[in-house]
């Protein structure tokens, strides 16, 4: 950590506990076979794409999915397996936010969507009685709102040169090897964080 004085996070994997198995499995219940060959933590058609980069509404993504889909699947049904994925916030990993913030400028950026943004916000505030993540960052950034995603390099210049944020000071902590690697072309020091391992096992008290 020496010389670093601002990191951004990621959210899904990182600080929110999330399982793409989970939507899958309730996209195929729906009637769509094999859901995972068109969106994956690696991998998404150009539907959940333009989502995550805000080139469709919530309301045409639905629409699209619905073309797919079996006559009768309702908005709800749709909306609900899409946020299948989404778990749950380990206190320890918000707790640690919370220190962290008293000596680093702290970031989100993440892939993803309103869909999402909505449910994992009513997450927090049903888990925690918080209303937003924002509580926990210096500034928060979702692509859907970005217009482009990660690992596209605006998303990170976006970042930095918005917040005055020197490359070779900046820690960016994410599970997506794709995602590490465009953000150390930049000059990002960067961690893949990689299952069992989580946060804490990074920032961790010494002694």
């Amino acid at each position: 950590m020496q010389g670093i004085r601002h990191i951004i996070f990621d959210l899904g994997g990182v600080i929110l506990n999330i399982d793409y198995n989970r939507t899958s499995r309730a996209f195929e219940a729906l009637g769509v076979d094999d859901f995972g060959k068109h969106y994956s933590q690696m991998h998404a058609d150009s539907l959940f794409e333009d989502l995550e980069t805000g080139r469709v509404s919530e309301a045409e993504f639905v629409h699209k999915l619905k073309g797919v889909l079996p006559e009768g699947v309702t908005d709800e049904q749709i909306i609900a397996a899409w946020n299948a994925m989404l778990l749950d916030y380990p206190l320890a990993r918000l707790q640690i936010l919370q220190q962290l913030r008293n000596h680093y400028d702290l970031f989100l950026l993440s892939n993803t969507n309103a869909i999402h943004m909505a449910a994992f916000n009513k997450i927090l505030e049903k888990e925690r009685g918080i209303p937003s993540l924002a509580a926990f960052f210096d500034r928060a950034y979702y692509s859907h709102l970005m217009g482009c995603r990660k690992p596209e390099p605006e998303a990170w210049q976006m970042v930095l040169e918005e917040n005055g944020l020197k490359p070779e000071h900046t820690l960016f902590i994410d599970d997506t090897l794709p995602n590490v690697v465009a953000a150390e072309a930049l000059g990002i020091r960067s961690i893949h964080l990689q299952a069992p391992a989580t946060i804490l096992d990074i920032f961790k008290p010494k002694g």
